[in-house]
């Protein structure tokens, strides 16, 4: 049997920092667009349906983050294909035949709904497979792509307070504009779970700087911190996460997947907070 090119595509992107490095990391896990041909032939749905799914080009909003003298790892597989940003518990187990590639948590309102660790749904709320998922297919997705991923980010957090005495991950995503039963969505939201997975020093510092430059910003609704801050964000060991929401309208066309004129104006305004998070981490680890 051919082998999956899925396992020969690197599952993420990291780039070190270019200049005086600080021990910041930003990491966009849905900002991915490869979609491996075994999720491709098993679709019932137009692959419109998942790009919509994706953070598109939250990877170019924090991109200039290595200049700053921070980590940046971006994914490289769609969130559709696996979900980064979940438990690799958090699996429907009706997905998969021939076998569960590892161990499965208790049903949850969101695995239930569709939005586990292999998604089931696409952004029309609709099933997106024809077919079971392979328990190879689904190996493939954990031992390729969720474990690796999850991996380098915990090797670079460590290397930071090795380095540091202390780390900070920003995890970078973007939010749907219309979301059903939610009116005047902000511009930004920041989730550090109800100020638990990082000091409120650094939620406040990133609230100014985005007001700063204009945006709306709100903490912990809707967005309250996913698996990626609930996993490495603990404050007493001096590891700080925070998760980062930005409107897709500021800077694409959510319909086409395609960047609009006022792009550039936000990737400034990033660059004005990873500079202040880059500052604030000097202090931090003093």
């Amino acid at each position: 049997m051919k082998q999956d090119v899925a396992r020969t595509v690197a599952p993420f992107i990291l780039s070190r920092p270019e200049t005086d490095p600080h021990p910041v990391i930003f990491a966009s896990p849905h900002s991915g667009h490869y979609y491996p041909d075994t999720l491709l032939q098993n679709l019932c749905v137009p692959l419109i349906d998942l790009r919509q799914t994706e953070d598109a080009f939250v990877d170019q909003l924090f991109a200039s983050a290595p200049q700053a003298g921070a980590t940046l790892i971006a994914a490289t597989h769609a969130r559709s294909f696996v979900d980064l940003n979940r438990d690799a518990r958090e699996l429907d187990a009706d997905m998969i035949e021939g076998g569960l590639p590892g161990p499965v948590a208790a049903p949850s309102a969101r695995v239930q709904a569709g939005l586990g660790c292999f998604p089931r749904i696409g952004a029309r709320g609709e099933n997106i497979y024809a077919g079971k998922i392979s328990s190879q297919d689904a190996h493939t997705r954990l031992d390729h792509v969720h474990t690796p991923y999850h991996r380098a980010l915990a090797d670079e957090i460590a290397r930071c307070r090795e380095a540091s005495g202390c780390a900070i991950l920003i995890d970078c995503h973007s939010m749907p504009s219309q979301q059903p039963g939610r009116r005047d969505l902000p511009d930004i939201v920041l989730g550090d779970r109800f100020g638990s997975s990082c000091t409120s020093q650094l939620t406040s510092l990133v609230e100014r700087t985005f007001r700063s430059e204009g945006y709306s910003t709100v903490r912990n609704a809707p967005y309250a911190g996913g698996y990626t801050t609930r996993r490495y964000g603990r404050p007493k060991r001096h590891v700080h996460a925070l998760q980062i929401e930005i409107n897709r309208r500021l800077y694409m066309d959510e319909a086409e997947i395609t960047p609009n004129a006022s792009m550039q104006n936000v990737i400034s305004a990033v660059q004005h907070v990873i500079t202040e998070i880059c500052r604030f981490s000097a202090r931090l680890s003093a």
